[in-house]
């Protein structure tokens, strides 16, 4: 199959405002009211027996703004062993900006304990594993998408109903949702592992709800590929109102191969990669930028606005000038 599917350009920008505090991340928010800000994420980042997640810290590097790690941050168990010498030496250098969720393998360990012990504050509630926070006048919601764990993801349990108290809170017109397990992906497969999953609905309602509320962005990791997709409903229906969603889980976890049919609305899809999805976020409007780890040439970028997208003129073209 071939490496890439690439598509035509697309669209524009978008952005938010102040959560009221009481609901804000305790680590997270940032000054509202900035004219630009820059999100840069990954999952499935560090093993001690690989390199790919020096490759991509690397990349961190040299980009400012908050670091969201999508899940399954530190192979192969998430102990505390593999935080300390694993992700510490590469993407815990940027802790101190770093806004992370929980991926199934920090739920090797009870309750995440490792996990919650390394990140502190910045985990948010040790027995959720979500929490919202501001970044410039967008505003961004991690939640917990190893669903037994945080009591659940579907209607009336309480991670849900917390997110929509959490989205009728805030002002902001901007918003960006990121969890671990993706709600669409094409179907890939690592190195060994028999099984191979080609669907995920647990994150249905959750989707439903922040499109409701005019939520813009979803990023997740958990398949070691990158992917991104068009605007789309929970149900996985073309929708110009709907989400667009980001599969990044290129931070250095060894590397899946997809198998079988392409997704339906998937735009590109790029295995073998490591690398960073790179979100400068404007007010109305983002932009976003794979950006691949040294000696890669592939690349993804973009544009589009924040809120449902355009609709096509269908006025007639005004007169030429007499």
């Amino acid at each position: 199959m071939p490496a890439a599917l690439l598509v035509p350009p697309l669209l524009t920008l978008g952005v938010p405002e102040a959560l009221p505090a009481g609901l804000r991340h305790p680590a997270g928010a940032q000054t509202a009211g900035a004219a630009d800000a820059t999100v840069v994420a990954a999952g499935d980042i560090a093993m001690c027996s690989d390199t790919g997640d020096e490759g991509t810290a690397a990349l961190v590097d040299s980009i400012p703004g908050a670091v969201v790690p999508l899940g399954d941050l530190a192979y192969n168990d998430g102990s505390k062993a593999d935080f300390d010498n694993c992700y510490g030496p590469t993407w815990g250098r940027f802790k101190d900006r770093t806004h992370p969720t929980t991926g199934n393998h920090e739920y090797v360990q009870k309750g995440a304990g490792p996990y919650f012990d390394y990140f502190g504050a910045a985990g948010g509630d040790r027995s959720k594993g979500y929490y919202s926070f501001d970044v410039g006048s967008w505003h961004l919601i991690a939640l917990n998408s190893t669903c037994a764990a945080a009591g659940g993801c579907s209607r009336g349990t309480p991670q849900e109903q917390w997110l929509k108290s959490d989205l009728a809170a805030t002002r902001a017109h901007c918003i960006i949702a990121f969890w671990h397990h993706p709600r669409f992906f094409t179907p890939s497969r690592a190195p060994g592992i028999a099984h191979i999953d080609t669907i995920d609905r647990k994150m249905s309602t959750m989707w439903a709800d922040l499109q409701a509320a005019g939520a813009d962005i979803v990023l997740a990791g958990h398949r070691h590929v990158y992917e991104r997709f068009a605007r789309q409903d929970s149900e996985g229906k073309a929708d110009p109102a709907g989400m667009r969603e980001f599969v990044v889980g290129t931070g250095g976890g060894t590397h899946e191969h997809f198998e079988g049919s392409t997704a339906p609305n998937s735009e590109i899809r790029k295995q073998d990669t490591f690398g960073v999805l790179q979100l400068t976020l404007h007010p109305d409007s983002y932009d976003w930028r794979f950006v691949p780890v040294a000696g890669d040439p592939f690349t993804d970028s973009g544009s589009d606005t924040c809120g449902p997208a355009p609709a096509a003129s269908s006025a007639p073209a005004p007169p030429p000038p007499a």
